[in-house]
């Protein structure tokens, strides 16, 4: 399967796209990845002394994956998601300038409402952040 570019996949753009690929898609999961950097907005003001990814952006960054590998596979055309709720998280490890995050989302269910996901970001081999959450559907693309 040929991957489209993020920016085909999702509305975000930068700086808040926190996905830089997709790495594997299927109906059931989505493997992604994004690299932070110095340069990333959020380090100016979150502990500029000692920089680390905010929580909220890792959960963001997992909720963008696993919508952009949702888009990849074309499961629910070209339907907006719209993050709704977010449950059962746990930072384990921070993640700090120079990490690159590997997303591992599931699908756990797909309807015409809406989409709920769990997904664990890791480090190398280190979880350091796990989140489930549901997203709703709205409008398409172009759509009013």
């Amino acid at each position: 399967m040929a991957f489209k570019n993020i920016e085909d996949l999702l509305p975000h753009r930068p700086p808040f796209l926190y996905v830089d690929k997709l790495d594997e898609v299927s109906d059931k999961h989505v493997v992604g990845t994004r690299k932070y950097t110095n340069e990333d907005y959020f380090f100016m003001g979150h502990f500029p002394d000692y920089p680390v990814v905010p929580g909220v952006v890792l959960v963001e960054s997992m909720a963008q994956c696993g919508g952009a590998g949702v888009a990849q596979s074309g499961i629910l055309g070209d339907k907006l998601f719209f993050l709704a709720t977010v449950d059962k998280v746990k930072f384990r490890k921070q993640v700090l300038p120079g990490d690159e995050v590997r997303f591992e989302i599931q699908n756990v269910q797909i309807s015409a409402r809406g989409i709920r996901q769990s997904g664990k970001a890791y480090v190398g081999k280190e979880l350091a952040a796990e989140a489930s959450w549901l997203c709703l559907l709205g409008p398409g693309k172009g759509r009013n």
